[in-house]
């Protein structure tokens, strides 16, 4: 019987690897191709920062906006250049009733874009820019509470139709019995002196914290100080300044005007006003709130 033999392993030869283009790379090259290495391109700044710069790029972008927004958010709604301070009361003629309150400067009455911010030469600005916006100003004539925000733009609007406007600081006018007492002050008041509008309905009510002494009753050039809510000197304020303004709402407020009664007419019956719609109840809610006398500009 015959062996079979394997055939036996064939032997490498010994290492003698050729030393040329391949040597020192662990590959042996290939016969008849030369390997060329290609030097290796230098990247740009640009390309080796690109990422670090287009986060740098992204975050400056998001404080540019960011920073705007805070500012405009944090942006007074207006400003006020000094504080008016109450002054004594001119004297009067033996047996003249006397005019509540002081003259002030007039600060013209130009309108600007609703939500900008307008610096009063004083507070509490008794004319000057103001809102020409429904609802936003004039603003309704309404008892507004403590946490209801309105201002000057908008109030002032008001003044210039003739309406007065109440106002009171905080802390004293925040208190239980206070708020209690102003949201009622409306009701109190009569029909407007000129063109006898209903109790309250050009009446505004509302909180301003600018004030020298703890409430104010403001008309068209025109402000009364108060220590308390003394409701029978508004009463008086209101019956010998309101309707009085550079735009009126009726033609007994025009200055010059003189009642010319028809063949039919009594004297008093073409005088009559022309009321404003239905008067709004005091209300602490702004939202509720029916529209003011008129929101002509």
């Amino acid at each position: 019987m015959t062996k079979r033999t394997r055939n036996p392993q064939p032997t490498r030869p010994a290492s003698t690897s050729r030393r040329g283009a391949g040597a020192g790379t662990g590959t042996e090259p290939v016969a008849g191709r030369t390997r060329i290495r290609e030097p290796q391109r230098q990247r740009s700044a640009l390309e080796r920062y690109r990422g670090l710069l287009l986060g740098i790029g992204v975050a400056a972008v998001v404080l540019v906006v960011g920073g705007a927004l805070f500012l405009g958010a944090s942006s007074p709604a207006y400003a006020c250049t000094s504080m008016l301070q109450p002054t004594a009361s001119p004297s009067v003629a033996p047996g003249e009733t006397p005019r509540l309150g002081q003259v002030t400067r007039d600060l013209g009455r130009n309108h600007v874009e609703t939500g900008s911010s307008v610096t009063y030469e004083f507070c509490p600005p008794t004319s000057g820019s103001h809102y020409n916006a429904s609802r936003l100003g004039p603003i309704p004539p309404v008892f507004y509470g403590k946490d209801d925000t309105t201002v000057p733009e908008g109030w002032i609007h008001n003044l210039e139709h003739g309406a007065m406007v109440v106002l009171y600081r905080c802390p004293e006018g925040c208190a239980t019995d206070a708020q209690t007492a102003l949201g009622a002050l409306q009701q109190q008041l009569p029909a407007s002196p000129l063109c006898g509008f209903p109790p309250g309905s050009n009446v505004v009510v509302t909180r301003f914290d600018q004030l020298p002494t703890p409430y104010a009753a403001v008309v068209w050039g025109r402000v009364v100080f108060l220590d308390s809510l003394d409701v029978s000197a508004i009463t008086t304020f209101y019956a010998q300044s309101a309707d009085r303004a550079p735009e009126p709402q009726c033609q007994q407020a025009v200055p010059g005007y003189t009642p010319t009664p028809g063949p039919a007419a009594s004297p008093a019956a073409s005088a009559s006003p022309v009321a404003p719609a239905a008067s709004p109840a005091p209300s602490s809610s702004p939202a509720a709130a029916s529209p003011s006398p008129s929101t002509a500009p």
